[in-house]
C-alpha cells in the first residue's frame, strides 16, 4: 500500500505519522504539543526547520519550530487588550498563558503548547490522514482569556508528496467570532540560506511600526521574482497576495539542488515572511488577517476582518511540497 497512517511515540510523547511510500515522504506530527507537523521528510531531508537539541525542545524550551498553530490571535497585540464586537477584553497576565515578544507584548496566541484529541487516522488510495480536534469552549483559562466559545478542527492530509493543512473554526456562542488564525512554519533546505533565493508573491508590503505593529499604510512590495536570501533579512507583512487561475497563492524557496513550495487558499489573504539574518530557515506564514487585526478593525484601520455568524463555520487550508 502506498500511503500509511499510525500513532507512535517518541521521546516518549506521543506523534502521528503520514507516509508516502512512492514520493519517499514522511510527516510526523504532535497533537500534544499544539498539533505541529514537525517533520517533513522527503528523500532524506528534513524541510520543516529545528532547533539543534531537536524535538525534546517542544516540551523543555517551549521553541517554536516545525509548523505551530497561532489562534485565537496571530502575531501581536499591540497592548494587554483587544476589541471584539464594540467591547473591549482584558489579557490576564496571572493566568500564565500568554506568551510575550521583545517588547513584552502579547503574541500568538494561546494554543501552541496545547493538547489536541486525535479523531481519525486513515490511510486510502487518496493519501494518509490525520484528523485532530480542540475545544476551546472546556478550557477555562483560554475561555479567560478570549470568551468566545468556539471549537477547533485541524486536518493533515499526505498526498501525492503535498501536505495540505485544512483548519475548520466552529463558532459554539451567539455573537460574531472574528477569525485572526495563521501559522508559523519554519522552512529549510539542503545547504546553506546563503545559496537560496525566495519568490514573494504579494502586491502590497504592510508599513510596521518599530514595535512590529500595522500602521494602516500600505506601499507597493519592494520584492519582485527571485529574491537572493544571501546577506539579506526578513520580517515582512504581505498583502494583495498574488494568485493563480486556481486559486492559490504561491511562495517559494529554491537552491540549486532543491525546492519548496507553499500554498495560500484565498481566506489567507495576508502573507508573513521571516528570516533573520544568520538562520537557517525562511518562514512563509499563511494568516487570515493583519497582526493586531482586533484592534485595527476597531479603530476602522482595518476592514477586511473575517467573521463566523453563529453557528457557522470557517474553514481554509494551506500546502506544502518539497521538490528538487
Amino acid at each position: 500500500m502506498r500511503y500509511h497512517a499510525r500513532e507512535t511515540a517518541l521521546d516518549g510523547h506521543r506523534i502521528v505519522q503520514l507516509e508516502d511510500i512512492e514520493t519517499d515522504t514522511r510527516v510526523s506530527i504532535s497533537p500534544e504539543f499544539g498539533n505541529n507537523a514537525f517533520e517533513f521528510r522527503h528523500r532524506g531531508h528534513n524541510y520543516l526547520w529545528q532547533p539543534t537539541d531537536g524535538f525534546q525542545a517542544f516540551y523543555g524550551k517551549r521553541a517554536l519550530f516545525g509548523v505551530p498553530f497561532l489562534s485565537p490571535w496571530a502575531n501581536r497585540l499591540d497592548q494587554d487588550s483587544y476589541w471584539v464586537n464594540d467591547a473591549q477584553f482584558s489579557v490576564n497576565r496571572k493566568l500564565g498563558n500568554i506568551r510575550d515578544d521583545q517588547n513584552h507584548k502579547p503574541i500568538h496566541g494561546l494554543m501552541i503548547y496545547q493538547s489536541w484529541q486525535i479523531d481519525r487516522l486513515s490511510a486510502d488510495t487518496n493519501g494518509a490522514c490525520s484528523r485532530c480536534s480542540f475545544r476551546f469552549s472546556g478550557k477555562p483559562h483560554l475561555m479567560a482569556q478570549f470568551p468566545f466559545a468556539h471549537r477547533i478542527e485541524m486536518t493533515h492530509l499526505l498526498r501525492d508528496g503535498r501536505l495540505h493543512i485544512r483548519v475548520r473554526l466552529e463558532n459554539e456562542c451567539e455573537e460574531l467570532l472574528p477569525v485572526a488564525v495563521g501559522f508559523h512554519p519554519y522552512y529549510t533546505l539542503p545547504g546553506s540560506r546563503e545559496d537560496w533565493a525566495v519568490h514573494i508573491c504579494a502586491n502590497k508590503s504592510v508599513e510596521l511600526s518599530a514595535a512590529k505593529i500595522p500602521t494602516g499604510r500600505y506601499t507597493a512590495s519592494p520584492y519582485s521574482g527571485h529574491v537572493p536570501m544571501r546577506g539579506a533579512q526578513f520580517d515582512d507583512v504581505f498583502t494583495e497576495l498574488t494568485r493563480g487561475r486556481d486559486g492559490w497563492s504561491v511562495f517559494r524557496a529554491t537552491n540549486n539542488s532543491a525546492s519548496l513550495s507553499v500554498g495560500f487558499g484565498q481566506k489567507y489573504p495576508v502573507g508573513i515572511v521571516y528570516s533573520p539574518k544568520g538562520s537557517n530557515f525562511v518562514c512563509f506564514e499563511p494568516m487570515a488577517a493583519l497582526t493586531n487585526a482586533f484592534n485595527l478593525a476597531h479603530a476602522g484601520l482595518y476592514p477586511n476582518l473575517q467573521h463566523i455568524e453563529p453557528g457557522n463555520t470557517w474553514e481554509e487550508e494551506f500546502w506544502i511540497q518539497p521538490g528538487v
